[in-house]
């Protein structure tokens, strides 16, 4: 995450009646996060920031643009520098993947400040060198995005939370506009990119990821971006090479280093 988002025009959207939230619920025990091991944190720059990304097939890590920018010069990433820990949880992840390449959505705006501009289409995928195929590692399948009053859930790392992810299974739409939704979920720094659930159906599905936390009437509120549509065109535009590649010293693209799966 960045920083505080105070406009957007939350004093021109009508706010429905937030659910009953709960609060957050960490998953530091194999148990407790067993539903959750697609979920992963996304390490940036040999530790130095990280954000939170979802498996959405043995090969997509869902998240958010902003992520992929420096926030001090406003260039992307290299993504040499980029690895996804899936279900990382004190210390350890059920698989180590180094990023191939990414695409941002192509109408994406970045700014080193959360405005407004910047959260409309803040939504990225990012293709792993190799498949996570871990039988305990299923990915997340997508949804449609939800109505004003709909229930939903977070799973998230952050920076008091970096260590194992938390879920918090019950917050709640409280208004929408185009592809934003303004969410009573708890976020944090680090939260950027953490996938929002809808709980209908068999299995939790995405309907969002985090772009922005941001405050209305003294309640912290989360600001998301829509995974429909855009997930579509994300894959289009990764499908017709339109992506940015991982960079070596010598230019070009990286050769696939392989995979780990015990942290030295």
């Amino acid at each position: 995450m960045r920083n505080w988002i105070i406009a957007l025009a939350l004093a021109l959207m009508p706010m429905v009646a937030a659910a009953q939230d709960t609060g957050l619920k960490s998953l530091d025990t194999t148990d407790a996060g067993r539903a959750w091991m697609a979920v992963g944190r996304l390490d940036i720059k040999n530790g130095a920031g990280f954000c939170t990304g979802t498996l959405i097939s043995p090969t997509l890590v869902l998240t958010a643009a902003h992520c992929l920018f420096d926030k001090a010069t406003g260039q992307r990433v290299d993504l040499s520098e980029v690895e996804f820990l899936a279900a990382w949880r004190l210390g350890r992840a059920s698989a180590y993947r180094a990023a191939r390449q990414a695409v941002i959505h192509p109408d994406y705006e970045y700014s080193s400040e959360a405005t407004a501009s910047r959260v409309y289409n803040d939504i990225a995928l990012i293709e792993l060198w190799q498949p996570i195929r871990n039988t305990t590692v299923i990915p997340f399948e997508t949804g449609k995005r939800p109505s004003r009053g709909a229930e939903v859930g977070v799973v998230s790392y952050a920076q008091d939370r970096a260590e194992a992810p938390s879920l918090q299974e019950v917050c709640s739409v409280m208004t929408r506009r185009s592809n934003v939704l303004i969410l009573s979920c708890d976020v944090e720094f680090g939260s950027s990119g953490a996938p929002v659930f809808s709980f209908e159906g068999d299995r939790p599905r995405i309907v969002s990821v985090v772009a922005a936390k941001a405050e209305y009437n003294g309640q912290r509120v989360a600001v998301g971006t829509a995974v429909e549509n855009a997930l579509e065109l994300l894959q289009a535009e990764l499908t017709a090479g339109r992506g940015f590649g991982a960079s070596t010293s010598q230019g070009g693209t990286r050769r696939n280093i392989g995979a780990r799966f015990i942290k030295p």
